[in-house]
């Protein structure tokens, strides 16, 4: 992350390209983890709970950097940040249960579809491709809230019924 964070604060093109380079690696490398995991069978309640969090962290890291310097939309950022704690500390409290709170498939689409819209803003793109970044971020920040509600919601029918973990 501090290399990725340093290339895009440099802000040439060459540090961009790198930069989209460093963090299309790191998507590519975190969904191929969690595919070998679930194909070897050898996911682990720890993994279950760190690989979210490292999920995250790529997020996080050029999402405020890039606001920072005025390249990234503050609203965009507040609500996927915002979404990303609060289902870090739900997670978080659901796992001292022994009820760990593993991705859903519509979660993986949002986490895919964030690094995507993220990746276009790292890119350093002409000023003509501002409405096609601005879709994806819309597309991103609306599966952001919908799978963070839907979060919410099903941990709280669990705790009530005291059932497995949501799915």
């Amino acid at each position: 992350m501090p290399v990725l964070v340093a290339l895009i604060v440099d802000g040439g093109e060459d540090a961009l390209l790198v930069a989209a380079a460093v963090f299309a690696a790191g998507a590519v490398t975190d969904g191929l983890d969690g595919y070998l995991a679930r194909r070897w069978d050898s996911s682990t309640r720890t993994g279950q709970w760190l690989d979210p969090l490292a999920d995250k962290a790529l997020v996080a890291a050029p999402v405020v950097t890039l606001s920072a310097l005025g390249r990234f939309p503050v609203w965009a950022a507040v609500l996927i940040i915002g979404r990303e704690i609060g289902i870090s500390v739900l997670r978080a409290w659901l796992g001292t249960r022994g009820r760990p709170m593993p991705a859903s498939q519509a979660a993986k689409v949002k986490t895919a579809t964030q690094l995507f819209a993220i990746l276009l803003y790292i890119l350093p793109l002409r000023p003509g491709a501002d409405a096609v970044k601005l879709a994806f971020l819309v597309l991103a920040v609306a599966l952001t809230l919908w799978t963070g509600l839907r979060y919410a919601a099903r941990a709280r029918d669990w705790t009530r019924r005291g059932e497995g973990a949501p799915r």
